[in-house]
């Protein structure tokens, strides 16, 4: 019931954010074409919402690879439109309050402030286009409770590739250089390494091969993350295989004899895998004999109450820090830790969180970065 309060509550928020805009549009453009039909310019913008719409299908890929490209920037289009109309909206009504505009409003200030608006829109997405191909480095120095991990180790973290979507097989050759550059001991991939679907990937063969370029002394290691899921699924894990990225499922693995490393299944997979499930902590847990340090990865950080004292080292992903302004600044109420590093207390796991090395929806990033984390033990 409360997932369905949800989808209900997303679609009209959608249908009336979409009138609002098409209505403040259309304010505008009949202030230079009078003549416009209504009807006509509804059905236009309807269709262009569908066509949009239609790039997020979990179906008919060569559709998807049509669409995608329009879907996802009328998606960036679409944060902030509302936004920006709804603030020129109230300066308008503050305006007219105070008299500095007449009460009797010239057709002229409402087109104004349409194009106004459309313009700073559309300056926002060209720098969230620039910043989305930017990638920074985070570095993390974590001193863990348990003395066991002799020497040190380097662990390279990177998520939310999204694969087949926006920036992350554009940005692919960059980001392995990066990772490389740092001479990590273990490569460590927290989840959304595909966007739901392997066939949007334009050149599968030439991923794997700069899979397999990545320099690591232990290897590199990935967990699932809510869309490396579908109907391709087994593809995926074909993929997996053939880049030489050990997958963890609830399974673990023991690095250099010094280091626990586990791997989660994801708990709300948009489009299942393939009837995998993920298991309980309890039972990932029966299956670890060590007493070395463990570390996590769990592509979504809304489980983090789930590890006790045990463990050492989180490493979460999922959330991008919210991928563009002002989204980021709601995430804080979602999670005890939407972003960064985090511990709750002296014998509490280390936690991290990353926004992730490239984008999803928009290919666009506005008051945030695609990064690639390195934490010293």
């Amino acid at each position: 019931m409360k997932k369905l309060f949800g989808v209900l509550f997303i679609l009209s928020f959608v249908v009336v954010a979409n009138f609002y805009i098409a209505k403040r549009i259309h304010q505008g453009i009949f202030v230079l074409f009078p003549g416009i039909n209504a009807w006509a310019y509804a059905v236009i913008y309807i269709f262009f919402m569908l066509f949009s719409i239609m790039g997020y299908a979990p179906h008919s890929y060569k559709l998807k690879n049509v669409v995608n490209g329009f879907a996802s920037h009328w998606l960036g289009f679409f944060v902030y439109l509302p936004i920006l109309f709804l603030a020129a909206d109230i300066l308008m009504l503050l305006g007219s309050v105070t008299q500095i505009i007449p009460n009797s409003m010239p057709p002229s200030i409402r087109l104004w402030s349409a194009l106004i608006v459309i313009l700073i829109t559309t300056m926002l997405m060209i720098y969230g286009k620039y910043k989305a191909a930017q990638i920074k480095h985070v570095s993390y120095d974590i001193k863990l409770k348990n003395s066991a991990l002799h020497g040190g180790l380097k662990i390279a973290m990177i998520s939310d590739l999204h694969l087949g979507a926006s920036y992350g097989e554009k940005n692919l050759p960059k980001i392995i250089q990066g990772i490389n550059d740092l001479e990590p001991d273990i490569v460590c991939m927290v989840g959304d390494i595909f966007s739901d679907d392997i066939n949007l990937i334009c050149n599968p063969a030439s991923v794997m091969e700069l899979f397999k370029s990545i320099k690591a002394t232990y290897g590199v290691f990935a967990c699932l993350g809510n869309h490396d899921g579908g109907l391709t699924f087994n593809d995926m894990m074909y993929f997996f295989e053939q880049s030489n990225i050990t997958l963890l499922n609830d399974a673990h693995a023991i690095i250099d004899g010094r280091l626990v490393l586990i791997g989660r299944v994801d708990a709300s997979p948009l489009f299942g895998f393939d009837g995998l499930k993920r298991a309980g902590i309890a039972d990932v847990m029966a299956l670890v004999n060590s007493g070395l340090p463990i570390v996590v990865m769990d592509h979504n950080p809304s489980h983090i109450e789930e590890y006790g004292n045990e463990f050492d080292l989180l490493l979460f992903g999922h959330t991008h820090k919210g991928q563009m302004f002002p989204v980021n600044f709601m995430l804080s109420s979602m999670y005890i830790s939407d972003y960064g590093y985090y511990q709750k207390d002296t014998n509490s796991p280390h936690i991290i969180v990353t926004s992730g090395v490239s984008t999803w929806g928009p290919p666009m990033r506005v008051g945030t970065n695609n990064e690639i984390v390195i934490c010293t033990l």
